[in-house]
């Protein structure tokens, strides 16, 4: 018989503005002690050197966690041209220093454009995708090289907010599985120097921006009604996702994971919903073309 967890059973969102040389992880347990809750998880790392938005997700939010792994991020990062590291960041040992060309603004914005939409890319060997059951950082750090494939991405937005003599300070919005480690030495390449990031900050996550997240300290001075009230709703990131009101018979079936056959007007609507009895959320279901609703994801809240 398994123990019963005596936690509090916490359920929303939280953002939190990472501060710098901690871990995703380490700074999703200082705030998880806080609330002193049972279950927590955070969607998507930021490397210790990197700051900003990190959501948080607790109890039922965990379950939308995945889909907000796949958001678009925006990030602010400062391009350090003319040095390159293990790493791709100034955390890692510099392996060669080049001369920085003199640059215009107009061949910098130039270079930038290339980067700009589809582009390949290839994954940095401190990252923490697998290979074999093992992460790439720990072979890296074994001195090991892993040939990794090309991904394609897409930078929506690259923008030139400042420069020096040889740093770039630049505004990216990308797609998911975008490192912008990699970004940065592939265009500090383009210059023919290399190019390294010695600052990182993420900026918006999906709808979620770096304006409403908080500092760990000042999650530290509220007590936890306080906590609780920064908390966001479990569905907010799913508002994209056409919804469907059930009645109390239909609640208690789909909570039981049964299938329901909906009527005609209902059939109109396709594929992913969100299901809601009056005001509650219930989980994400599927309408299939014969006008059944399958729930997917059931909420407990």
């Amino acid at each position: 018989m398994s123990k019963r967890k005596s936690g509090n059973n916490v359920h929303g969102i939280l953002l939190l503005d990472k501060r710098i040389s901690v871990s995703s992880n380490r700074a999703l347990q200082e705030v998880k002690r806080l609330f002193n809750a049972n279950k927590a998880g955070h969607t998507g790392s930021l490397d210790p050197l990197a700051t900003g938005l990190l959501p948080l997700c607790f109890g039922e939010a965990t379950k939308v966690s995945s889909l907000m792994l796949d958001d678009d991020k925006r990030y602010r990062v400062v391009v350090k041209l003319g040095v390159i590291t293990d790493t791709g960041d100034s955390e890692g040992q510099v392996i060669a220093e080049k001369p920085v060309p003199v640059l215009s603004v107009e061949a910098i914005e130039s270079c930038l454009k290339k980067f700009t939409g589809d582009i390949d890319q290839i994954p940095p060997m401190y990252s923490a995708l697998k290979h074999k059951g093992r992460k790439l950082y720990e072979l890296a750090r074994e001195g090991k090289i892993i040939e990794r494939k090309v991904r394609r991405i897409t930078i929506f937005e690259l923008n030139l907010l400042n420069t020096t003599i040889d740093t770039l300070t630049l505004d990216v919005v990308c797609s998911k599985g975008t490192y912008i480690r990699s970004l940065a030495e592939d265009i500090g390449n383009e210059f023919g120097c290399g190019g390294t990031v010695v600052q990182l900050r993420r900026t918006q996550a999906g709808i979620f921006k770096i304006e409403n997240a908080l500092l760990i300290e000042q999650l530290q001075k509220m007590d936890l009604d306080q906590l609780t009230d920064q908390l966001i709703s479990v569905d907010k990131p799913l508002h994209n996702i056409p919804l469907i009101l059930l009645s109390d018979i239909q609640t208690v079936m789909i909570r039981q994971g049964q299938q329901l056959q909906l009527d005609k007007k209902i059939e109109s609507v396709l594929g992913q919903v969100r299901m809601y009895n009056e005001q509650v959320f219930l989980g994400l279901g599927e309408i299939l073309l014969d006008g059944r609703l399958v729930p997917k994801k059931i909420f407990n809240l």
